[in-house]
C-alpha cells in the first residue's frame, strides 16, 4: 500500500473516533458556504462579526494567520468567537509564508483543517529549483500536518507558476500526502483556461473552492484585474459546467467566496449570488 493510501485510511479512522470542540470537518453532505473574515466590514466585534456571517446563513468563515506573541489575542479572539456563535472557522489563510509548520498549528488550534498555501515562484533561480525548493518546504510541514489532521492546500494564482491543471495535479502528487491537495479559485483559472477542464484533471485532489467571478471581456479591454469585478454568474464563467463537474466528482467541501466585502446588506448579496451559482 502506497504511503498516501495507508495514511488516509489512518487518518479517516483517527478523524471518526476522535470528539473535537467545533470543527470544519464535519461531513454535512453538501458544499459549505463561507466567507473570509477580511471581508466582514464595519466597526464590530470578532464575535459580532462571526454571529453576522452565521446569521445571513453562511456555514463557515476562514481567517488569516497571525502569528507570534503580539497577535496572540487576536487568535484567542477568533477561537472564543468560533465557540460562542458556533461558526466553524473551517481554514487559515497563509499565502506563500515559509512558515507553515507554524500555520498548520494554528490552523488545529481554531478547529480548522487547512492552511491555504501559495507556491512562489522566485524568477531570481531556475525554474526546476524553484520548484524542488518550494516542494521541500511543503514536504518540511508535512509530517506535522498530518499528526494535526491539517490539509495544506495549495490555491492556483497569478503568480506564473504551476497554471495549468496537469502541472499541479503532478506537483501535488510527487509529495505524495493525504494532507496536501488543491484550494482550486475558480476565477484565478479564467486568464489561463476554463474552471471545468481545472475540476476535471485535478478532480478529488481538490478539497476546498474559492468563489469569484471573472469578465474577459471587461479584463481585455480595461485591465486584467478589473474582470474579478462582475457579481458572480454575470461574466465568463459556465457556472453550470462548473456545478456538473463538481457533482461528478461528488464534491461536499467547502466554498469560500473571494471577493470584495462589506456591510451586512453586501454580504446577504453575496450569500445570495453563491446560492445561485452553486444551487445551494
Amino acid at each position: 500500500m502506497k504511503r498516501r493510501q495507508f495514511l488516509i485510511t489512518s487518518c479517516a479512522l483517527t478523524m471518526a473516533s476522535t470528539q473535537k470542540k467545533i470543527t470544519a470537518a464535519e461531513n454535512t453532505k453538501k458544499i459549505k458556504k463561507a466567507v473570509k473574515y477580511h471581508m466582514v466590514a464595519g466597526k464590530l466585534s470578532v464575535q459580532d462579526k462571526f454571529q453576522l456571517v452565521k446569521d445571513l446563513g453562511f456555514d463557515g468563515i476562514e481567517t488569516r494567520v497571525a502569528l507570534g506573541e503580539k497577535n496572540r489575542g487576536l487568535v484567542d479572539s477568533y477561537l472564543d468567537a468560533s465557540q460562542k456563535t458556533g461558526l466553524p472557522i473551517h481554514g487559515v489563510i497563509h499565502s506563500s509564508n515559509p512558515t507553515l509548520k507554524e500555520a498548520v498549528n494554528q490552523a488545529s488550534y481554531l478547529g480548522a483543517n487547512s492552511v491555504l498555501h501559495v507556491v512562489p515562484y522566485n524568477q531570481q533561480i531556475g525554474y526546476f529549483e524553484n520548484y524542488q525548493q518550494t516542494q521541500s518546504t511543503i514536504r518540511a510541514a508535512v509530517s506535522n500536518a498530518e499528526q494535526k489532521h491539517v490539509m495544506i492546500l495549495l490555491e492556483n494564482v497569478w503568480a506564473t507558476f504551476l497554471i495549468d491543471p496537469v502541472s499541479m495535479a503532478k506537483y501535488i502528487d510527487e509529495i505524495d500526502s493525504p494532507m496536501v491537495g488543491a484550494y482550486f479559485d475558480v476565477g484565478n483559472v479564467v486568464r489561463w483556461g476554463w474552471p471545468p477542464h481545472w475540476i476535471e484533471v485535478l478532480g478529488a485532489r481538490i478539497k476546498k473552492i474559492d468563489i469569484k467571478e471573472y469578465d474577459l471581456n471587461i479584463a481585455m479591454n480595461e485591465g486584467m484585474r478589473d474582470g474579478f469585478r462582475q457579481p458572480l454568474g454575470s461574466g465568463s464563467i459556465d457556472w453550470e459546467k462548473i456545478r456538473k463537474e463538481l457533482a461528478g466528482m461528488k464534491y461536499e467541501g467547502w466554498a469560500t467566496a473571494e471577493v470584495k466585502g462589506g456591510d451586512r446588506a453586501r454580504l446577504a448579496d453575496i450569500a445570495s449570488q453563491m446560492n445561485e451559482v452553486l444551487q445551494i
